[in-house]
């Protein structure tokens, strides 16, 4: 299933709900309980988390997909996730052009929750970021809270997946010389367009991920060419983290970013950046600096 959380252009109020196979229609939380009955709650997370969802599934077969994804603006899936876990260098191809020894265990750094954007806002970047640059990424939302899980179990922990954007400021990235302040900045975050469940992703290692800016492709590269799999990431970072319900784990970026080109091409103001991963859908975000 693909759960998206909304705001209803006609009345600005804000629900969320559950979006049809072919991703062009959505049925809201309100619209469930009038069809089922089912008391779902006011919050997504709750919701997500709460074995809601599999109440639902349960006459999912019968719901009716009334209101067009054209009447609802679509907002961050999560808007208060526990952690946000970023990877650096897990993709062979980004670490190589980048002339670095990809690591056995995973590299992150974590961003802050303001950072997160819709998956067609915009990109706030303030004006004296000159070398902007754009990650597509995979990013698995966690199900369960754990700790110290084994590799072959960690998949388990998982909820589902979506597309995740993270937008990096070069300049002040390479001035810090770490990732935090320069991917952090607010609207630095853009993801969804929903969570999509794990059953619908059979195999998340396997995913085609591409990038294109203004219409031109930049990224296009698949997660089979991920160092670290998605399983060893979970089980590494809860030897140390406990992983919760709700935490957005961002699995590095794949070859084609901006600052690997002999040539970089720095976004610049009006750009636009689409991302898009085989089975998850389809981010847009336009670029404006203030």
């Amino acid at each position: 299933m693909k759960i998206a959380r909304v705001r209803l252009k006609e009345n600005s109020m804000e629900t969320y709900g559950l979006v049809s196979e072919d991703g062009q229609k959505i049925i809201t939380k309100e619209q469930i309980h009038e069809e089922t009955g089912i008391p779902v709650p006011p919050r997504i997370k709750e919701f997500l988390f709460g074995g809601w969802l599999e109440e639902v599934k349960k006459v999912g077969k019968d719901l009716e997909f009334k209101l067009p994804l054209s009447k609802v603006e679509l907002l961050a899936p999560l808007p208060n996730p526990p952690k946000i876990i970023c990877l650096a260098f897990n993709y062979y191809d980004h670490a190589r052009d980048a002339g670095l020894t990809p690591s056995e265990e995973p590299v992150i750094f974590l961003k802050p929750r303001t950072a997160l954007n819709s998956p067609l806002g915009d990109v706030i970047s303030p004006s004296y970021v000159k070398r902007l640059d754009y990650e597509a990424e995979l990013a698995v939302v966690m199900g369960s809270r754990v700790k110290k899980i084994a590799e072959e179990d960690s998949l388990n922990a998982v909820f589902g997946y979506m597309i995740f954007h993270d937008v990096s400021a070069r300049d002040i990235q390479f001035r810090d010389k770490q990732f935090t302040r320069g991917k952090s900045i607010d609207t630095f975050a853009p993801c969804g367009p929903w969570i999509t469940t794990k059953d619908e992703i059979p195999d998340p290692q396997n995913l085609r991920i591409t990038t294109k800016v203004n219409g031109e492709t930049r990224q296009n590269s698949s997660s089979s060419k991920m160092v670290i799999p998605i399983r060893k990431i979970i089980s590494s970072l809860s030897n140390l983290i406990t992983m919760e319900p709700g935490d957005i784990i961002s699995t590095g970026t794949p070859a084609g970013v901006a600052m690997s080109m002999k040539e970089p091409r720095y976004l610049k103001h009006d750009d636009v950046v689409e991302i898009s991963i085989e089975g998850l859908g389809t981010i847009q975000n336009r670029i404006l600096f203030d």
